[in-house]
C-alpha cells in the first residue's frame, strides 16, 4: 500500500484530504505543523507528500527544501494564496505541483494519480544514465556532473535537462515541456517552463561545458543543441 503524509494545520482539511487518500488506497500518516512533517518525511518513507505552505513553526517552502535535500519523493504545495511568484517558488524548490485554496478533493487525488503515473512511467525506462562530452545526467539518482563536478540541480531542471538531452537537437515547445514534465492536467502556463530553464541555465554555466548548450528556438521554445 503507497503511503502518504499529509502535512496542514488545518485539521478539517486533514480529515478530508485523509479520507479521499484512503479511499485511493493510500496508507495515511499526518502532521499540523512544519517541523512535524519534517520529522516524519526524515525518519519514514512516503511515496507522496501533500505540504501545505502556510504552518507553524516551519513553514512549507523550508520543508520542501530540506525534503529535497534527501529524497526524491513527490511533493504537492498546498496553499491559500494563489500568487506566480509563490506557484514557481514552491515549483523551483523542488515540488512536484501546486494546488491553491479552496479545491476539490477529487482534484487532489487526480493530481496525485497523475504524478505517480509519470514517475512509474518513467521507472519503467531501461536507460537511466545519459552522458554528451562532460556532461553526466543520472535519473535514478537525480545526479548531475560536468566535468566530474556535480551541479545542484533540482528535480524537474534534472528531468528538464534529460528530457532535452536524450533528445539532442529537437526543439520543444513550452507546451511540449509542460505536457512531458508537468502533465496535461496541469494549471500553469508557460512562464514555469521559462523560469525553469533560466534557473538551469545559470547553474550549467557555473562550469565550462563546451559543444553543448540549452538553446532559446525564438518564438518557438527550447532544445539541448550539439555545437559541432
Amino acid at each position: 500500500m503507497p503511503a502518504m503524509l499529509i502535512a496542514d494545520d488545518n485539521r478539517q482539511i486533514v480529515s478530508v484530504l485523509k479520507e479521499y487518500a484512503r479511499k485511493g488506497g493510500f496508507d495515511i500518516t499526518v502532521a499540523y505543523d512544519g517541523q512535524e512533517a519534517l520529522d516524519k518525511a526524515k525518519t519514514m518513507t512516503f511515496d507522496m507528500i501533500l505540504l501545505d505552505v502556510m504552518m507553524p513553526g516551519i513553514d512549507g517552502f523550508e520543508v520542501c527544501r530540506e525534503i529535497r535535500k534527501q529524497s526524491n519523493v513527490p511533493i504537492i504545495m498546498i496553499t491559500a494564496r494563489g500568487e506566480d511568484f509563490e506557484r514557481i517558488m514552491g515549483l523551483d524548490i523542488g515540488a512536484d505541483d501546486y494546488i491553491v485554496k479552496p479545491f476539490s478533493p477529487g482534484e487532489v487525488m487526480a493530481r496525485v494519480r497523475a504524478i505517480l503515473r509519470r514517475i512509474f512511467q518513467t521507472n519503467d525506462t531501461k536507460a537511466q544514465i545519459f552522458t554528451h562530452e562532460n556532461l553526466l545526467v543520472n535519473l535514478d539518482e537525480y545526479i548531475t556532473e560536468i566535468n566530474g563536478i556535480r551541479i545542484p540541480l533540482t528535480k524537474k531542471e534534472t528531468e528538464l535537462l534529460w528530457t532535452m538531452g536524450t533528445n539532442k537537437n529537437k526543439v520543444f515547445t513550452r507546451d511540449n515541456l509542460l505536457d512531458n514534465l508537468w502533465g496535461f492536467d496541469y494549471l500553469g502556463d508557460s512562464r514555469t517552463v521559462d523560469s525553469h530553464i533560466k534557473r538551469l541555465r545559470a547553474k550549467l554555466d557555473q562550469v565550462p561545458h563546451g559543444k553543448w548548450e540549452i538553446k532559446t528556438i525564438w518564438g518557438v521554445g527550447y532544445k539541448f543543441e550539439v555545437i559541432t
